[in-house]
Order: C-alpha cells, then structure tokens, then sequence
C-alpha cells in the first residue's frame, strides 16, 4: 500500500502580488506531490508567505509563528517555511526569533521553495535570500511556475515584478528589485492557456503596471537585431509597438490585447501609480469592453508639502487633474485609492488639505493606514518628525468619515440599476444569499433559490446601499460558469 502523501498548508499576508506568489508555492508542494489542507496541525509543511508593507504584518506573522512552535514541539517532523517580503527583509531575524523555522526564502528564489524544503529535510534549517532576479531566469517569475488557484473561474498574471520608484515610505523596491517586465507574448500565452481551463477573469499584477514594457522597448530599440527582428520584436513588446517602436510603457497595449482573448470576459489591474497615468491607459480601458470600469488610484496625501516628502512626483492638482481626464474618458469609472495619515512631518494644515482633496475627488472607496515605520526606509529614519499616534488615528478617524460619505453616496446611485455581476458564492453568513461582484469591484449581495456557480455572470438590481457593499434582486442569468469543476485525485 502507497505511503500517504504529505499534507501541506499555506498561510498568505498580503497583498494581490502575495496571494499570487502563495497559489504558486501551493502548484509546486502540489507538484511535488503533496496534498493541501485546510487545517494546519494536520499538515506536514507549513509555509507563511509574508508582506513587510505595515507593521502589523510582522505582528501577524511572528503571532503565528508562536502558535506553530507547539505544533513542532509535539511533531518535530513538521517542517515550517517563511517566505515573501518580510523573509527577504529580516533575512536571519526570523530564524533568530523563531528557531522552529526550518526554511527561509526571500521574494526572488519563490522558485526554489521545494528544494530548501528537501535541503532542510536532510541537513538542517536553510535560509536562502536572492539579492535580485535576472531577466532570464523564468522560474523567478511568479507566474510560470505551476499554480493551484484559489478561484477557478479568475487568474492573476503577474506582468512585471520589482520598482523603480523611491517613495520614501516604501519597502518594496529592496524586497522585490528594480523593475522587469515579462515579454509581451509570453503574457499572451498565458493569457489564452488560462482562458483555455475555462478563465473568465484576468488581473493584471505589478507594482506599477502602468510603466510595464518601458523596459522592454528600450532594450529592443538598442538591439538592431537580425534576420528575425521584426518577430522578436512583437514577442517583446507586441505587434502595435511595431509600427512606432518609442521607448515608451506597454501597458495600454497589453489591456487591449489581453482584452481581446477568446473566453475573457473581465480584465482588472493593480496598482498603478498616478505619476505614470497616460491618456492611452484611459482610452484602452475606454475602447477595450472586458476592461473593467474600476481604477485604483493611490493618492497618498492631499498636501504638496507632504507628497514632495514622500517622493511620489505629482502634485494633487495634477492627481485631480489626471482622475477627472479618467472620468471623462471611462464611462461609470469607479475609483480607488489609498490614503496615509501621520506621514512624518504632516502638520494640521496638511492634513486639511488631504480631507479637501479626498472630498473633491469622490472616491467611491479607499484603503486608509495610519503611517507605520519600515526599517530602511527613508521615512522611517524621520524619528524627530512623527506624528504622535494619537494624534494620528484621530486624524484618521476624520478622514475615514470623508471617505465612508463618498463610498455610501457612490453606492446609493447604484440603488434602481441593473449591474451585471460575477457570482462568487454563497454568503458566509447565509446560504441562501449569493455574494458577487459588478465591474466596479463592488461587492453585492443578493437572495437565490436556485444555487448558480462561481463564475457565473447574473443581471442584479440594485434595491440598497451600505457604506461598503449593495443588496440586489436577482433578475437573471447572463452567461454561465466557463471552467471545469476540479475533482481531487486521491491515491488509494
């Protein structure tokens, strides 16, 4: 009789970039032939993929990494890994403060993951941090490496990895690199072998996603290539980059192109950052009818003095500027954004005018943060300028009620509307109620008596707002789920 295959559970902090790095680890443990569960004491490995974006990212990994030292004291077999951001950061801090981990990887070797689980299975605790990844080791790209995704119907495709950006209050670019976008055809591919497995959404990842293929047009201006340069250059930049062959971002080719993919019915993105925002962006999302009506756009602070500190290299005129030129071009454009309070040196006067800008812009939603100091930045050497903390989330709970009057008055003009919406399943809190999502992000919630699958796409109108979601009546079906349902293969 076959030995049983060892069981794994994967624990995600994070962000979109995370939880796409985590559906990878779990393709590649699966690939190795391991089996997921749900319970951690159950399992044989246990991997934290972590973030270092907030402080209480550390607060919840080294809180889990508690709990998991009675696991290991009763099953020392149990092999506990840590990767992600926070890894590639502390490097040696977590081994040091958690001596039950057995491997640590950082955010470039996320390829190498099985082996250091192996390594440490016969010679001890490995810890392994890349300084940075090369352009042509594929493994190092998150999405082609085998995947078990969460969501069958929905992809993330990950389309450049690292940032070239230097906001002050930022990890990232010392955790994930400079920038490097995948080729463009590549991303195609993937695109349509996920559309393929029956994929019906696609969200496009990077740090910056609207500067994707910078890089790559300049190094296909540099190469004068050969016999075949006309085919390598649409393999790296696309066919529409051709005909101009500007060093310029890619992005709004890729929305068109990915748009344009048999079988894909929704394309989202995130993030981008306002400073790189093109009226070409707008237009594809505008001429593209999978592009989804919903921006994320992250305006930090609502003063100059402020966002001059922070390195994000736009002014807010030029934010509402660049925000009403995506209004007028994208019809019914729902808008994001993320918002720090208690940045170093944010005075009363600064932080007046984040409530005046925030009120102008209308966000139909936000995620706000108070400032948390991240070891290496710049920001986090401001000692003598902080924001007493208290002074902060009072700051913060004013802002929070500017933002809650946006998002209840942007919901309640939904209320009458039929919005098509993409069934996710039943509520947590009662069955009988399907929850899902319109093209604007918004979740919506809505009664059925009769049970649709994830994936599906229903016409729901809109009967209430709530500060953070909408209630519907369901009017019908508009296409049903594409994708095969997945059945476990168990070894008996």
């Amino acid at each position: 009789m076959p030995e049983p295959s060892k069981r794994y559970h994967v624990v995600t902090f994070g962000c979109q970039m995370n939880e796409h790095d985590s559906e990878r680890l779990s393709g590649m443990l699966e690939a190795d032939g391991m089996t997921r569960t749900d319970d951690v004491d159950d399992a044989d490995v246990v991997v934290l993929n972590t973030c270092c974006i907030r402080e209480n990212a550390d607060n919840k990994l080294y809180g889990a990494l508690g709990h998991l030292k009675s696991l290991k004291e009763r099953r020392p077999e149990v092999q506990i890994a840590v990767g992600g951001c926070l890894a590639q950061k502390d490097r040696d801090l977590v081994r040091e403060r958690a001596s039950h981990v057995d491997v640590v990887f950082g955010t470039h070797n996320v390829h190498r993951a099985v082996g250091l689980l192996d390594h440490a299975a016969h010679h001890g605790p490995v810890v392994e941090i890349l300084e940075a990844t090369a352009r042509d080791d594929n493994d190092a790209f998150p999405s082609s490496l085998p995947a078990r995704r969460e969501v069958d119907h929905a992809g993330w495709v990950t389309i450049q990895i690292g940032c070239d950006n230097s906001c002050a209050f930022c990890i990232v670019p010392a955790v994930r690199g400079p920038e490097i976008s995948r080729p463009f055809g590549e991303l195609a591919d993937e695109v349509a072998r996920l559309a393929a497995d029956g994929v019906s959404e696609i969200t496009l990842l990077g740090q910056n996603v609207n500067s994707y293929g910078r890089d790559l047009a300049v190094g296909r201006r540099a190469d004068t290539g050969g016999a075949d340069a006309s085919t390598d250059d649409t393999w790296w930049c696309g066919e529409r980059w051709t005909h101009d062959r500007r060093a310029r971002p890619l992005f709004a080719d890729l929305l068109r192109e990915v748009g344009a993919v048999d079988g894909i019915h929704r394309v989202r993105f995130t993030s981008p950052h306002p400073k790189d925002m093109r009226d070409a962006t707008f237009a594809a999302m505008a001429e593209t009818p999978e592009v989804c009506e919903h921006l994320h756009f992250p305006l930090q602070s609502g003063s100059n003095r402020v966002l001059a500190a922070m390195h994000r290299g736009y002014t807010a005129e030029r934010f509402l500027e660049r925000l009403a030129a995506a209004r007028a071009a994208i019809d019914d454009l729902a808008v994001s954004t993320d918002i720090i309070v208690g940045f170093p040196g944010e005075t009363d006067d600064d932080f007046e005018r984040t409530l005046e800008v925030a009120g102008e812009a209308a966000f139909d939603s936000a995620f706000t943060f108070v400032f948390s100091p991240r070891e290496g930045t710049e920001a986090a050497a401001m000692t003598d300028a902080f924001v007493p903390h208290e002074v902060a989330v009072e700051r913060y709970e004013r802002l929070r009620v500017v933002i809650e009057r946006s998002s209840r008055a942007a919901n309640q003009r939904r209320v009458g509307r039929i919005d098509e919406v993409t069934v996710e399943g039943p509520s947590k809190k009662d069955p009988s109620v399907l929850t899902g999502r319109t093209r604007r992000n918004t979740l919506v919630h809505f009664p059925s008596t009769s049970p649709l699958r994830p994936g599906s796409y229903a016409r729901v109108e809109i009967t209430e707002a709530r500060v953070n979601h909408l209630r519907g009546r369901l009017v019908g079906l508009v296409r049903p789920a594409r994708h095969r349902t997945r059945i476990p293969v168990v070894a008996v």
